[in-house]
């Protein structure tokens, strides 16, 4: 595949790195919050349409299927598509399909918008940590990554409140027009994105729709433990991993998951996802049922960890910047683990208890999620950053679609124990996944040493 060039000419289209980090972090808000609104809104849904705790963690988890997919899918078409004009696809998508939600009165529908969002939601995240990879040095490319990922921080405790705010006073259907502001953004990335010269390539499809059915077999999987299911599962991913050997340009390069480093990295960013979206989920769940709290009381015991993630996202930049990546992945597994050890113990006593230990959890995931990207661009070699952020932000939503799938079908599995037997198991479960990512960030650190070493 050809790389695309960075400008057409330097004098002609300097590149405002301030103003582009600053549209770029509105536009990730709006289209993660995107995702978060709804959480708030699941039980309203629940009621409306007589659903389970796991059917209708689909609007998460299949939301969260499509947004991975569509990642990677514009990351690789960056490769020979300009920035603006994938922006400008992905974005006018989003619009269109939040105008039909707005509208939608049955379940199905509202399943089938909520994925064709996020189609379009992810040229957002998934071109962010290109535009900076490819374009800000690398010693200030750690603090523009953390004020994007600090957006999407905000976004993941700002959603709850308007999520909140929305569903008691207006109902859930106007969830469906804040994302539509995000069209408003489109005549800045155009304004003030590099104008990049168009090179000839290839795009993968077979390997896009082969990948996309792969993660949707296996979360159904995992959803109905069907024998059925799993044998096609299995089916599809021998079918999916012999076909990106044999193809000559392929949608996920098999030469990156050749690359043991990298593939723990992919695994310390998807247990980071998996925590952080199943919290996201569990927590209006806890707060509506243990508690009896009200849409917009659940929004705002859940903002203040996105506040504190933002505020201290800023530190966590410059920090990145200064030490390196390590530090900062270390703390913020270590943040991950107290949060949901806190939560195993304490989360079915008081909310307030909630409130207070989603700040560990924010703040640890804003610091892991913005290490962890900035690491992937740094070992990486430059043609391979766009694939290689790609397949990240691919892995990272698949986590957090487990994580709400895993997450309705343990609810499910336990409907006949109590609330405190309930959440402890749950997040004692939890506990061991970040646990395994921290052993494995260490053979990634220790093996890096070795390297340094010699």
């Amino acid at each position: 595949m050809t790389s695309i060039s960075s400008f057409k000419d330097d004098s002609q289209v300097p590149f405002q790195e301030n103003k582009i980090i600053l549209i770029w972090s509105i536009a990730t808000l709006l289209a993660v919050m995107n995702t978060t609104m709804f959480n708030v809104a699941l039980p309203s849904i629940l009621i409306d349409f007589s659903l389970s705790s796991s059917t209708a963690s689909w609007l998460v988890s299949g939301y969260s299927i499509m947004f991975a997919i569509s990642t990677l899918t514009f990351s690789r078409l960056s490769d020979f598509i300009s920035l603006s004009r994938l922006l400008l696809f992905g974005i006018s998508i989003l619009g269109i399909t939040s105008i039909i939600g707005f509208f939608s009165t049955h379940f199905f529908i509202l399943l089938g918008v909520r994925i064709f969002q996020a189609a379009g939601a992810g040229a957002v995240m998934g071109l962010g940590m290109i535009m900076a990879g490819r374009y800000i040095p690398l010693s200030r490319r750690g603090k523009a990554m953390a004020i994007i990922a600090s957006a999407a921080s905000l976004a993941f405790g700002l959603g709850p409140v308007i999520g909140g705010v929305i569903t008691q006073y207006l109902g859930w259907n106007y969830l469906f027009v804040i994302p539509g502001f995000s069209i408003l953004s489109l005549p800045f990335f155009h304004k003030y994105l590099p104008k990049e010269d168009i090179k000839k390539g290839h795009f993968d499809l077979y390997g896009a729709i082969l990948t996309g059915l792969s993660v949707t077999s296996l979360l159904l999987f995992l959803s109905t433990f069907s024998y059925v299911i799993l044998v096609g599962t299995i089916v599809l991913f021998a079918a999916w991993w012999r076909y990106l050997n044999k193809t000559e340009e392929p949608f996920i390069p098999p030469i990156l998951l050749r690359n043991k480093q990298y593939t723990k990295l992919l695994f310390i960013a998807c247990s980071a996802f998996f925590i952080n979206f199943s919290n996201l989920f569990l927590m209006p769940i806890i707060l509506t049922t243990v508690f009896g709290k009200e849409p917009v009381v659940v929004g705002m015991i859940i903002f203040p960890g996105a506040i504190i993630a933002v505020i201290a996202g800023q530190f966590i930049g410059r920090l990145v910047d200064r030490f390196g990546n390590a530090p900062l992945i270390i703390f913020g597994q270590l943040f991950l683990l107290c949060a949901a050890i806190l939560f195993a113990f304490l989360s079915t006593l008081t909310p307030y208890f909630i409130l207070l230990t989603y700040m560990f959890a924010s703040v640890g995931f804003t610091a892991l999620s913005t290490s962890i990207s900035n690491e992937v661009t740094r070992i990486l070699p430059k043609a391979q950053i766009a694939s290689g952020i790609g397949v990240v932000q691919l892995i990272q939503f698949l986590g957090a679609g487990l994580g709400v799938t895993i997450s309705g079908l343990l609810l499910v599995l336990q409907e006949s124990l109590s609330s405190e037997i309930i959440y402890r198991n749950i997040y004692i479960c939890f506990s061991f996944v970040i646990v395994i990512a921290v052993l494995i960030y260490g053979l990634y650190y220790r093996k890096a040493r070795l390297k340094q070493l010699t």
